[in-house]
């Protein structure tokens, strides 16, 4: 077992006599075997989670509980879990298979050749086997990082405790460890609490993603959940990259409902309006993906001039000026757009977002996308290239 929770966690520094709340109020509930990833902004207060339930900080209310036991007052080496730090945190006047080794022979009464063994055999799996006599001065950042997990990995904890561990590697390693680690954990089902500020690692490594954003709990749902249904305008704009257009609009239901822009007129229907009436302000949002392009003399269509254009290979970045806010638009790749180019978009309304302006609270998410059959998808490729080759 290994279920973690925090109830009511909060920490309080003190700083020249003023109060800074790190974590504001927070309960998180993670299940055995899980893989969740603290993410937000430098300051957010994600890294003094970790470290409070890790018992590196003591909180200044609130508790922790592992397996439903208080965990709150235990020293760091009695709470079963391992942690991984930013700087791999290797002893650097010993091998890496002392490096691994050192939590068994500090908190266990395992034999010299136990530990040994069981060293050893985290050191295949890890694909360090070859380098367990070697210094962390002798070893690559990638190197380096797989030891630290490996010394994690060797005590078998119930929590696996991460600190940005990939994010001292280069962009290329980062993609490939990332891979490595998220079917590690899969294959070990260790509950895990990852830490970052990296979204797409969160998207892609987490069961679920908790968000928080000066101490506070914004969000907690799966990577889809948060990038399809964001409860506010915060999680919107943080979660995505390039990230989601706003624009702040005013309704005018007289005639037919419209959202109206300094830049554009966008007419609504009915469920749109459902959903937003009688809400003073209110902000639009697009994420860039979802932004079609369109014939000029199309419903709700904004004619403007390409101010820059990003080509990516399978994607390119439009950037368009829209009523003195800069627009992000994310085409396909074989299209190709010059500086100046006149171009027409719309905003498809099942893909729009909408918020209240003054609470920045989500009246309106598009719908998440349907879990498509495969079998059902793969036979319409088939008749696209029947189709492309006849």
């Amino acid at each position: 077992m290994g279920q973690l929770e925090t109830r009511n966690l909060t920490k309080i520094f003190q700083d020249s006599g003023q109060e800074i709340v790190a974590v504001d109020d927070l309960d998180i509930t993670i299940e055995d075997g899980e893989f969740i990833t603290l993410v937000g902004p430098s300051g957010c207060g994600k890294s003094t989670t970790l470290r409070s339930i890790a018992g590196l900080e003591t909180p200044t209310t609130g508790e922790v509980y592992l397996d439903g036991q208080e965990i709150t007052d235990r020293k760091p080496k009695a709470r079963d879990m391992a942690m991984v730090f930013q700087s791999y945190a290797l002893y650097p006047h010993m091998t890496a298979r002392e490096n691994m080794a050192f939590g068994l022979r500090m908190a266990t009464d395992l034999s010299a050749e136990e530990i040994d063994r069981q060293v050893t055999e985290t050191a295949e799996m890890m694909e360090i086997g070859n380098l367990l006599d070697k210094k962390p001065g002798d070893l690559s950042g990638g190197q380096q990082q797989r030891v630290a997990l490996g010394r994690a990995i060797v005590r078998d904890p119930e929590v696996f405790l991460m600190d940005e561990p990939l994010s001292n590697l280069d962009a290329k390693l980062r993609t490939q460890m990332r891979t490595e680690l998220q079917a590690l954990q899969q294959d070990l089902d260790i509950t895990t609490l990852y830490v970052t500020h990296d979204q797409t690692e969160a998207m892609t490594m987490s069961d679920r993603i908790v968000i928080l954003d000066d101490g506070r709990l914004q969000q907690i749902g799966t990577p889809l959940e948060c990038y399809h249904q964001p409860v506010n305008q915060f999680v919107a704009g943080f979660i995505g990259s390039p990230s989601m257009n706003f624009f702040e609009i005013e309704l005018n239901t007289q005639g037919e409902p419209t959202f109206v822009h300094d830049g554009f007129e966008m007419k609504i229907d009915e469920d749109v309006l459902t959903d937003v009436e009688g809400h003073e302000s209110l902000t639009l949002g697009i994420r860039p993906e979802d932004i079609e392009v369109v014939k000029a003399d199309a419903r709700n269509a904004i004619t403007k001039q390409v101010q820059v254009a990003e080509p990516l290979g399978e994607v390119t970045y439009v950037h368009l000026e829209i009523g003195q806010q800069q627009c992000t638009a994310t085409l396909q790749g074989d299209l190709v757009f010059d500086a100046g180019q006149t171009l027409s978009i719309r905003f498809p309304q099942d893909r729009i977002h909408v918020f209240d302006g003054q609470t920045g609270n989500a009246l309106r998410n598009r719908e998440p996308p349907a879990r498509d059959d495969i079998e059902a998808f793969a036979e319409g490729q088939v008749d696209e290239t029947a189709r492309s080759d006849a």
